[in-house]
């Protein structure tokens, strides 16, 4: 989906509202909102910051698991970007672990407004059980998923494709999930859809109204 500059403009006025590791401290629910999740290293800060257009945006760090709050950025009138933290390092503490095993469920499955999960692995590797987990979850729930294979500039075309097609026998198209796709936040490969797709689910769910995927 090609997005004209007007559709283009919410996307590059993102701003950071607030960052909590506490569910009970998200915004009201009362817009529209996509969440983004990950292992720890996956590059979730840079994809957010090629998506929204802002080399600032989202913090980048060479270390894992740096993302250990909710992150929730507002782009503009009902619309939020959720940057959940990153999973699947052993390095985190027990406390951190816990929390993030009892707020991360609440924030998908009880957030009225919560419209869409995008989920970022990374291409050179398989799937791995949390990850089908949590697609499986969401899927049940009703969100629209998209999954997203980032660095794929470091494989080779066949390569590429090979774990496009790895993925989706993994996990499938049912429901209200969209085909994978290939990403490279360095090289901006795969963003313009992933910024057409999230459009068309901001755009449809603010029509729709809050609480319909509940």
């Amino acid at each position: 989906m090609n997005l004209a500059a007007s559709d283009h403009a919410y996307f590059r006025s993102a701003r950071f509202l607030l960052s909590t590791p506490n569910f009970d401290e998200l915004p009201r629910d009362d817009g529209v909102e996509v969440a983004v999740v990950g292992r720890s290293n996956v590059g979730k800060s840079s994809v957010l910051n090629a998506l929204c257009d802002q080399r600032g945006l989202a913090r980048t760090s060479r270390t894992p698991a740096r993302t250990q709050h909710v992150v929730v950025f507002e782009l503009g009138k009902r619309r939020r970007l959720l940057d959940l933290p990153g999973f699947g390092y052993a390095a985190v503490g027990g406390e951190v672990r816990e929390r993030w095993a009892t707020d991360l469920p609440r924030v998908l499955h009880e957030r009225r407004g919560l419209y869409g999960l995008v989920l970022l692995a990374d291409a050179r590797r398989p799937l791995g059980q949390e990850e089908l987990a949590l697609l499986e979850g969401c899927a049940r729930r009703g969100l629209r998923i998209q999954l997203a294979l980032n660095k794929a500039d470091k494989l080779g075309r066949q390569a590429g494709l090979r774990a496009l097609a790895a993925a989706t026998a993994a996990f499938g198209r049912s429901g209200e999930t969209e085909k994978p796709l290939l990403m490279s936040a360095s090289t901006k490969m795969g963003i313009e859809r992933l910024r057409g797709t999230l459009h068309a689910w901001f755009e449809t769910g603010v029509k729709e109204g809050p609480g319909l995927h509940a």
